[in-house]
């Protein structure tokens, strides 16, 4: 076994070459059996064997920059960093990350959990490289999938232009570009990859500047031979922006790929290295269905992960949604690249012409999404609360301003586990409720979801309905468009939430009731507009205040309570808001995240026996 004799980068580099494909093979088996044990990202993880490989025989990570895209692609990474021994906790509360962390390795050069902002990350790193005068590497690994996102071609238009000595390297499974046609063209690519093709264009040109009228010769040259290569060979758009371009390289064939890597890591100008990859390689189950093996639960290595689809929320908004459908032909479903995730398969199915799957461009759903509203449709943008973030301008300027009947489905809002910092949903309660006419609506179960979603159909301005990742826990009943609901009377402690935390508050006030406690149960339907009234006569015989949300303080539902019983001058004797104050929750299970936190029934049940 070589893996066992690989601790670090420095290992890899002293491999005879011959046995890099050997490394390979058991690179996959290790994260088959361990993702299968853990959970993780599978398919992305395979596909980008060789390469990781490839990079770590190239570049020295730990002064050499780094920059994954998206990040979800760096188990390799980890494992040749000096992780490996911890992969049992991978994604698991004070476990190894599923992301790029900085704090967790000085071989992670930069926390990466969202896509396309790589080439604009390593831009600056190039950047101030040449400004202190250092000596280091630096290099963007960017999926085809990424490059659907305006971000990256913002990056790319920037880098190219810049000169400054970087490589962008192009893991491409398989979308967004177009394959290189023809035989001239593979020929031409071939070419290219040959070292002695740029030892001839390095020493040409030298000896032409030399040579009296050389320039102008070379120059001439230049535009003759780049008038050709456009003519028979279609990969001419990252050269326009001044990168050099080279490949297509197969992506699994990793002696091919150290080679051209050194290469490009030589050049001394931004190059772009498109390597062809195939999501999944080398397991039978995740290269067949790439999609169902992205995200996984534990799973039986022999047979794969599990296919089956749960019973969640996404699933249930994708069902009501495509039912919806058919009954009002201006319902449109939006995706950027989560259609799966997000449960809209149905609706796919059902209503392809209406269904706009945008890539991972979430700005641009939003500002789409504006403008199907302007002309009479109603758009349903179903997209991860800490997806949106991205789309907020365009909510802002493109959507509110003129109170276009936008819906928003917000799936994974609140603590998402396992996944952690980078995609909690933990901010959208902030910035949702701050945009004027905004409508947030917030179901705590499967029922009040499909109540609400028919209801923000019907409703005017834009409507957000936020909800959870995973399946429900109590069943609340048949919401009939009220704001809020008394669920539990009380005298000595006013409890409220919203969403499914919900659950919790009611566990606690059974809790206080064992102990003599009285807690009423305030819960909101809506918080945006919030309605004061139950609120407020509540805490008018009660006295005491708790407001349980899994969202930032700033912000917060709670500050806007405390701050409107002030002004209708409604005090509180005592006032506790129980959130994530001004932190990032960490990774791990919701249960775990809510009780490290204080956020569940026995911390409520804490927090108001010291209020007492």
């Amino acid at each position: 076994m070589i893996l066992e004799h690989i601790s670090f980068p420095a290992d890899v580099k002293q491999l005879d070459r011959g046995a890099l494909k050997q490394l390979c093979a058991e690179l996959r088996e290790f994260l088959v059996e361990s993702v299968s044990r853990t959970g993780g990202h599978l398919a992305s993880n395979l596909g980008a064997v060789e390469l990781t490989v490839a990079l770590h025989r190239v570049y020295d990570t730990e002064r050499d920059r780094l920059v994954f895209d998206v990040g979800h692609q760096c188990y390799v990474h980890k494992a040749l960093t000096g992780r490996r021994d911890r992969f049992d906790t991978l994604r698991q509360l004070n476990g190894l990350a599923g992301f790029p962390r900085p704090d967790e390795s000085g071989h992670d050069a930069f926390v990466a959990g969202h896509a396309s902002n790589s080439v604009s990350v390593a831009l600056g790193m190039a950047r101030a490289r040449t400004l202190n005068g250092e000596k280091y590497a630096v290099a963007a690994l960017i999926g085809d999938g990424a490059l659907t996102g305006g971000l990256a071609y913002e990056g790319l238009n920037d880098a190219g232009a810049s000169g400054e000595p970087m490589v962008v390297i192009l893991n491409d499974n398989g979308m967004s570009i177009d394959p290189n046609v023809g035989g001239v063209a593979t020929h031409l690519s071939r070419l290219r990859l040959r070292p002695g093709y740029y030892r001839f264009k390095k020493g040409y040109r030298a000896v032409l500047e030399h040579v009296p009228g050389g320039q102008a010769v070379y120059r001439f040259n230049h535009k003759l031979k780049t008038g050709l290569k456009k003519a028979i060979y279609p990969c001419s758009m990252f050269e326009d922006m001044g990168f050099t371009y080279l490949g297509p390289v197969d992506g699994h064939n990793v002696e091919q790929l150290c080679t051209t890597l050194a290469w490009a890591k030589a050049m001394d100008c931004p190059v772009l290295l498109h390597v062809r990859t195939v999501k999944g390689k080398g397991y039978e189950p995740a290269e067949r269905q790439p999609e169902r093996s992205h995200g996984v639960s534990p799973f039986d290595p022999a047979k794969g992960p599990e296919q089956e689809r749960k019973v969640d929320f996404s699933y249930i908004l994708g069902h009501e949604l495509a039912e919806l459908g058919g009954q009002d032909k201006r319902i449109c479903a939006v995706t950027a690249a989560m259609a799966e995730g997000t449960g809209l398969q149905e609706f796919v199915s059902a209503w392809p012409k209406r269904f706009f799957d945008v890539g991972i461009a979430e700005g641009h759903a939003v500002a789409m999404a504006a403008g199907m509203a302007k002309q009479g449709m109603v758009p349903v943008f179903a997209v991860y609360s800490s997806f949106l973030q991205r789309g907020f301008d365009m909510l802002l300027h493109d959507v509110a301003l003129q109170q276009l009947h936008v819906v928003l489905a917000v799936d994974r809002a609140g603590l998402v586990g396992s996944d952690g910092p980078t995609h909690h949903g933990c901010q959208d309660v902030g910035y949702l409720t701050q945009i004027p006419g905004m409508t947030v609506l917030c179901p705590a179960c499967f029922g009040e979801l499909k109540a609400m979603l028919r209801a923000a159909i019907d409703m005017e301005g834009p409507v957000a309905v936020r909800y959870p990742r995973g399946g429900e826990g109590r069943q609340y009943p048949d919401w009939t468009g009220e704001s809020a609901s008394i669920l539990r009377q009380g005298t000595d402690v006013t409890l409220v939430s919203y969403g499914t935390l919900t659950d919790e508050i009611l566990t606690a006030a059974e809790m206080l009731e064992e102990k003599g406690v009285s807690a009423e149960v305030v819960k909101l339907h809506r918080i945006a507009p919030l309605d004061m009234g139950k609120v407020v006569d509540s805490v008018k015989h009660t006295g005491r205040l708790l407001v349980l949300e899994d969202c930032n303080e700033n912000g917060s539902i709670g500050q806007q309570l405390a701050s409107a019983l002030v002004q209708t001058e409604v005090v509180p004797k005592r006032l506790v808001l129980k959130n994530l104050k001004n932190t990032f929750a960490p990774q791990g299970t919701v249960s775990q995240l809510r009780k490290l936190l204080g956020l569940d029934a026995a911390g409520v049940a804490e927090r108001v026996m010291e209020m007492l």
